[in-house]
């Protein structure tokens, strides 16, 4: 494949990307490109820079510099709303779930910003979970619960890039599970994903490609085929 034509499959190229909360300086040139349809996740210690990079994508940080193209258009000076009718959708960790609202309430708020989002019958399918608690309120669900309508809540957006963050943490094993089989049929739908992800045995298996960040920059890139050959260095980053 040619350099022109890799540049035609990249749903997000993030250059020399840094990143401000006031005069706290959180990122440090982080340099990244995700391809059309891959799950790619950003793993690190706790603080590394992994949420605030996905917020910098949405434009929710203090102050940013550098490049970040979605669909191959510069979006550094583009209001998060603007950014989400590129079809970007970004889950954050609190999930912001409504809680006057119930599940059903929930699903239907944000308003469709481009076509190709999936129906309330397509969302129930893959989160049968949420037809059953539909006229629940958003406070009654469990935690899993709740992550499931954070996730299916951007799908009827008609978002085709996906920012995950933290997705699994403090949920059941089985839940877990749950949200793996959901993330390998968005992958298979098409979508592409960005998971900031804490729990590598989760991520390991799903994911295209592992950057690693510390302290605000990418220090390593891993390919899925080169897992069991750099899982030491891995470790040694994650602190394993």
């Amino acid at each position: 494949m040619t350099h022109a034509s890799n540049r035609e499959y990249e749903q997000l190229r993030i250059s020399g990307l840094h990143a401000f909360y006031g005069e706290s300086h959180i990122l440090h040139g982080i340099d990244l490109v995700v391809h059309r349809g891959e799950l790619v996740t950003l793993l690190g210690r706790n603080g590394a820079g992994r949420s605030t990079t996905l917020k910098a994508i949405m434009n929710m940080v203090g102050r940013r510099t550098g490049s970040i193209m979605v669909n191959g258009e510069e979006t550094m000076a583009c209001a998060p709303h603007h950014i989400a009718r590129l079809g970007v959708g970004y889950c954050p960790e609190h999930r912001g779930i409504f809680s006057s609202l119930n599940v059903q309430e929930n699903l239907t708020l944000p308003p469709v910003v481009r076509s190709g989002g999936m129906s309330l019958e397509e969302i129930y399918t893959m989160f049968p979970n949420l037809y059953e608690r539909r006229f629940s309120q958003g406070t009654k669900l469990s935690g899993g619960e709740q992550q499931m309508l954070a996730m299916a809540r951007i799908l009827r957006t008609g978002a085709n890039m996906l920012l995950l963050d933290e997705i699994t943490e403090g949920l059941a094993p089985v839940i877990v599970e749950k949200l793996g089989d959901v993330l390998v049929a968005l992958k298979n739908k098409g979508l592409t994903i960005v998971l900031v992800e804490q729990n590598f045995h989760f991520a390991a298996p799903l994911a295209d490609r592992h950057y690693v960040v510390e302290h605000g920059q990418i220090v390593e890139e891993i390919r899925a085929d080169e897992l069991s050959a750099k899982q030491s260095v891995l470790d040694s980053y994650l602190g394993v």
